[in-house]
């Protein structure tokens, strides 16, 4: 791929940050990858400066919310090499969502060779404290100047890095869940799937609410009855009722999540009882009383695996585990941060050396 880089001088370069004071997301490289749409196909992209972009105030982004992005990290290894996790699974996710908001696909060979640029260029900003690492952004927006609902015909794609530490403030730690009844986060038929600006848009105010009363996260209810466990706002999530690891189905209302998909691999690997069904709120709440659920955890890039500790559902609490971290749920996060940092063999070709 025909790159032009703009290194930024050393004199402009940033400060690098306390890596043990991170926190997730407030926190920029020097350089980002950016390409422009236009005419029917995709630029020459450049790796330049971090800087601001110019928007038309007419910008269809703005006014109809072509918006689309990824997360993945980048990893530094006790050999001090750096390390991607399933970064084209990422790629190829994000042509899915493109095509599902009449978007262009991106070339997920040449995105990913201009990925590996940027990084080479950044790599003193992949931390090397444990459990801190370099969050990737890809992002595309609809960037032309018109009013009128239809796909744009100008895009801007780009790729910003974030050295980031937990993404929850309990770390791994078990985090809190509020049920909600009164909001629903997507319909079949919807954009469920589609990794879409939109979507976290309509989930601010459910989560603020649950946040005002103490817990972590959000959990969605399907649109239709209810009553059926679909996702969290920030991750897929997985119940253990007695021996049997259950997660609902991907109905075309639930992100597809690469570290649910590594999950399911990693456990029925491992001989492990996993199914993908329909389970409901109520079904889980039995199962508490009955003393069968035995954990309950969320799979995502940023926080890779999150134990939880209680769920709130119609002002009825369950502990989960007696509020403690799971054993099925510290052995996914060791084997799949392991994997991710290059300290174990990787059966599944899922990471990338830089």
């Amino acid at each position: 791929m025909d790159i032009t880089i703009e290194q930024v001088d050393e004199g402009e370069l940033k400060a690098k940050p306390d890596e043990n004071k991170l926190g997730f997301g407030s926190i920029f490289s020097d350089h980002m990858f950016v390409m422009s749409y236009v005419d029917g196909h995709w630029q020459k992209p450049v790796i330049k400066k971090y800087q601001n972009f110019s928007l038309d105030p007419a910008a269809m982004v703005l006014h109809y919310g072509q918006a689309i992005f990824e997360g993945l990290k980048a990893y530094r290894g006790k050999d001090n090499q750096i390390y991607l996790f399933r970064p084209k699974d990422n790629l190829h996710r994000m042509n899915k969502s493109a095509l599902r908001m009449c978007m262009p696909e991106i070339n997920v060979d040449d995105v990913f060779e201009g990925l590996e640029e940027l990084l080479r260029l950044e790599k003193e900003w992949v931390p090397s404290v444990s459990g801190a690492t370099l969050y990737i952004r890809p992002t595309m927006v609809a960037t032309e100047a018109g009013l009128g609902v239809r796909p744009a015909n100008q895009y801007l794609f780009f790729i910003i890095l974030s050295p980031v530490g937990a993404y929850y403030p309990e770390g791994f730690n078990p985090v809190t869940i509020y049920v909600t009844e009164k909001y629903v986060r997507a319909v079949p038929g919807g954009v469920g799937n589609a990794k879409t600006a939109g979507n976290y848009a309509a989930s601010i105010m459910a989560a603020v609410e649950a946040q005002a009363q103490g817990y972590t996260q959000v959990l969605w209810l399907d649109a239709i009855e209810r009553k059926y466990v679909e996702e969290v706002g920030t991750m897929n999530i997985f119940f253990v009722i007695g021996d049997e690891i259950i997660t609902p189905p991907l109905s075309g209302s639930i992100l597809p999540g690469l570290t649910r998909d590594s999950v399911l691999r990693l456990t029925r690997d491992w001989g492990l009882d996993v199914v993908e069904r329909r389970i409901s709120i109520d079904e889980i709440f039995n199962a508490a009383a009955d003393g069968t659920l035995r954990e309950v955890f969320g799979t995502g890039t940023a926080a890779v695996i999150s134990p939880v500790g209680a769920l709130s559902y119609q002002g009825n609490v369950c502990q989960v585990n007696s509020g403690k971290t799971g054993e099925l749920a510290q052995r996914l996060f060791d084997e799949l941060q392991e994997i991710q940092f290059g300290q174990r063999p990787d059966p599944y070709d899922w990471v990338v050396k830089l």
